[in-house]
């Protein structure tokens, strides 16, 4: 979507007018808004095309936040004038074809699925990293990537080891794989990026350099007679696809990581998931399988297991 609010490189400043517990509040709330996306687009799926959804979404976060950052029109300008190019491909890579992904996937997957799978996306940010900035990965890092690999490889496997060995997965969770990937990419990209604006302003250039290269897909869509036939249920889930799942999501997200800085905000990630899961029950009926389970099992062991396990500090040698 992406159905995770743009996460900024860099650790921030304390953000002021905020308490601890008030951050904690702000990205809670933040991340609950997050899962929605998850249930308003499968809700929408059956009136609007996904591509027609990513393309909305995008301009209409972007309409919603650009008088917020009004007093930031110059460096907004003097960035797109200097470097259009690469943030029109950050944009693309992280908010068109990651959020596009998802819409498609989520037209044969349930949400929950796609929930549990897009958990795996920081595992796929650290083997990237590895690969493209030369970020060192370590042993335990390795060995929780491939837990969460086996982890999502039973998710779209649907706990059959055959399927495994005959190549049959499901066509809407390899879709959901994919936007992970873009999402993991996308960090990456900007990370070695670094536009050097405030976070906001950058959220807002992104989110307009999406919705352009969500423009040509969207048309796409259109010759190929997957227009939009919205009724009410639709219009309310574009509604809050932009406005509380989109434009005030980016916002809370972004004040959460001034606050508490963007490698604990993100941290936070995993309350999607449970949110998603909670959110699909009570609104659409779906129901957690076996696989799920054991699936999310293996994500969150890979995840949590750098982060706890640490080695032993070498003995210092004796004068």
């Amino acid at each position: 979507m992406q159905m995770l609010p743009i996460a900024h490189p860099d650790e921030a400043k304390a953000a002021p007018g905020l308490s601890l517990a008030g951050a904690y509040a702000t990205a809670v709330l933040g991340w609950l808004l997050s899962a929605g996306v998850y249930i308003a687009a499968k809700w929408a799926a059956p009136e609007m095309g996904p591509w027609a959804l990513c393309f909305w979404r995008l301009l209409l976060a972007c309409a919603i936040l650009l008088p917020i950052v009004h007093r930031h029109y110059g460096v907004i300008i003097a960035l797109i004038r200097s470097r259009a190019l690469e943030v029109l491909l950050v944009g693309a890579v992280g908010l068109t074809l990651c959020q596009g992904m998802i819409y498609t996937g989520l037209h044969s997957t349930n949400a929950t699925t796609a929930g549990i799978i897009m958990a795996l996306s920081p595992v796929m940010t650290m083997v990237i990293a590895r690969i493209v900035l030369g970020e060192a990965l370590g042993v335990w890092k390795a060995i929780g990537a491939l837990l969460a690999l086996a982890g999502m490889l039973v998710i779209v496997a649907h706990g059959d080891l055959g399927a495994l060995r005959g190549l049959q997965f499901s066509a809407g969770e390899l879709w959901i794989v994919g936007s992970a990937f873009c999402w993991g990419l996308y960090t990456v990209l900007l990370r070695r990026s670094k536009f050097g604006i405030p976070l906001l302003p950058t959220v807002v250039v992104l989110l307009g350099a999406g919705a352009l290269a969500a423009l040509p897909f969207y048309l796409w869509e259109l010759t190929g007679g997957s227009g939009s036939a919205l009724n009410a249920n639709g219009l309310l889930a574009l509604a809050y696809l932009a406005g509380p799942g989109g434009a005030l999501m980016y916002y809370l997200y972004n004040r959460s990581v001034e606050a508490l800085g963007a490698g604990r905000a993100s941290m936070l990630l995993y309350l999607q998931t449970v949110f998603v899961a909670l959110l699909a029950y009570l609104l659409l009926g779906e129901s957690l399988h076996d696989y799920d389970i054991w699936g999310a099992a293996f994500i969150i062991a890979g995840l949590v297991l750098p982060a706890v396990i640490k080695q032993r500090p070498t003995a210092s040698a004796r004068p």
